[in-house]
């Protein structure tokens, strides 16, 4: 053995040691928190996809318009995405378990009213409040994980099952929709949520540290212009394709959101204690990390949107069969995550790993724009697909997580989160209603020039899936040109998984 390899093996020793040492100081219930975690981030992500397979079942009690339906859908997400930033800033301020806990009993209650929901006004309701609720949930859970785990490897692992959570959670909602639409009742998409809710709430006080408070004040002159800007931005893009692009309603709501925003930083320089302080985007990595998350949920959400869609509307599944084609993606995905993830992480880096997911994405939503208009081969034209697809999300996800927060300061944590968790739910509903838009565009043209109305709704797939593909590789762009590596002393990439003190 020569010197340097002696001198290498003796620090990763020593290394391994000091890890050791320091776990025995770390939360002793911290595994069986993150397993809390890792279910209150699927349930919040599964809220947004577990009710699309209902959709047709709730229409028809409520006779609901087409243009009424997607706000049971598009009331939840912008309402999540909108108030995450408040909900980070809370997590800091009031503190991480207490701001966890008033979001599951949020969620509970509103999963509540809306199962009971006795009219479409009340249910759309329901849906916004229990936005809310996950509002809180998302921000604090991170900012949770965060303080728990603190040895890299350790939080390796912890942020595979972490990150396994919220992909399996939108794909196996459409899968558990399917069946409890199927063979139970529609409503019962909303109260599974309830006893779920009951039972983390009963184990949240024994297994959830208090978390750290930081002094300040909450800006809500701040939050108010932010999340109307969001809410506008994304309302103005869902009704544009029914109104027009250039109608005086999209102008005037694109306009509002612009000068909202533009307020809403003039805020944050005068503020004291600003929602978010610009500041935070100096820390390393994170404004590229957002871009590169906001792109990955618009490539993502709309592909199981539309393949689900594809699978019912042209192949002719039923709902339970459609959830049962997606079953394979969501367990390479649970797989891939948990049990490999973090090792091809630790051996290609956070940037590489990063860049080969959102490519792996996008050859993935190429292949889909294979699948025929008649009668297709689930095996030939969707299972290579998904597969694909489940690897290229098991490997960006993660580091685009991890390279977001990792480096945000302690006390800041819950604010870093917040952010990461709006850029992925905002640009998911943007991206989507950017998609339905050009889909529905394509299949319009394509039936006026006398093509067969299946085939004119499968080209306007083709045509979503080409743009997801496109938005991937932009994605995957900006994460070779604005994601830094970090170095050691002795020139090696440093594992970007540190403590949030950075």
């Amino acid at each position: 053995m020569t010197t340097m390899s002696f001198k290498q093996q003796k620090i990763g020793d020593n290394n391994n040691k000091q890890e050791s040492k320091i776990a025995t100081q770390e939360h002793p219930h911290r595994w069986k928190a993150l397993a809390l975690l890792s279910l209150a981030q699927f349930l919040i992500i599964m809220d947004t996809s577990i009710i699309g397979v209902a959709l047709p079942a709730i229409q028809q009690q409520f006779s609901f318009s087409q243009s009424e339906l997607q706000w049971i859908f598009s009331a939840y997400v912008i309402v999540f995405g909108a108030l995450l930033l408040l909900g980070g800033r809370l997590s800091d301020i009031v503190g991480q378990r207490r701001i966890f806990v008033i979001g599951f009993a949020i969620l509970t209650a509103s999963s509540v009213l809306a199962g009971l929901a006795p009219n479409g006004t009340v249910l759309i309701a329901a849906r916004a409040l229990q936005g809310i609720g996950a509002a809180l949930i998302a921000p604090s859970a991170m900012s949770i994980l965060m303080s728990l785990f603190t040895i890299p490897s350790e939080r390796n692992k912890a942020m595979g099952f972490w990150g396994a959570a919220a992909p399996a959670g939108g794909t196996a909602g459409v899968f558990l929709g399917g069946i409890i639409t199927a063979y139970v009742d529609w409503s019962w998409v909303f109260l599974i949520n309830v006893p779920i809710g009951i039972a983390v709430l009963a184990l949240t006080w024994t297994l959830i540290p208090r978390g750290t408070r930081q002094k300040g004040r909450v800006d809500y002159l701040g939050a108010v212009s932010i999340t109307g800007a969001l809410i506008l931005l994304v309302y103005a893009i869902v009704t544009a394709n029914d109104a027009g692009w250039t109608s005086v309603q999209t102008v005037s709501l694109l306009s509002t959101s612009a000068a909202l925003l533009g307020a809403f930083t003039i805020i944050q320089k005068r503020s004291r204690e600003p929602l978010m302080p610009l500041r935070i985007f100096k820390t390393p990595n994170l404004l590229a990390s957002n871009i590169v998350m906001a792109l990955l949920g618009a490539a993502w959400i709309p592909m199981w949107f539309f393949l689900n869609l594809y699978l019912q509307q042209v192949q002719g599944y039923g709902a339970f069969e459609s959830g049962l084609a997606l079953l394979p993606m969501t367990a390479a995905i649970m797989a891939l995550m948990i049990g490999a993830s973090s090792r091809l992480i630790r051996r290609l880096g956070l940037k590489h790993s990063l860049v080969a997911g959102l490519g792996l994405l996008a050859v993935a939503m190429l292949i889909f724009v294979a699948t025929p208009s008649t009668k297709g081969s689930f095996a030939t034209h969707v299972l290579p697909a998904s597969l694909v697809a489940a690897a290229g999300m098991s490997l960006a996800y993660i580091p685009a997580l991890m390279s977001a927060i990792s480096h945000a300061k302690k006390e800041e944590s819950g604010l870093a989160s917040g952010i990461v968790n709006t850029s992925y739910q905002i640009g998911s509903a943007l991206g989507l209603a950017i998609m339905v838009a050009v889909a529905s565009s394509q299949t319009l043209l394509d039936e006026n020039n006398g093509i067969g109305s299946i085939e004119a709704l499968n080209n306007g797939f083709h045509l979503a899936f080409i743009t997801a593909a496109i938005v991937a590789a932009i994605a995957a762009i900006v994460a070779v040109m604005a994601i830094k590596k970090h170095n050691t002393p002795g020139g090696k990439e440093k594992e970007e998984v540190v403590s949030p003190t950075g």
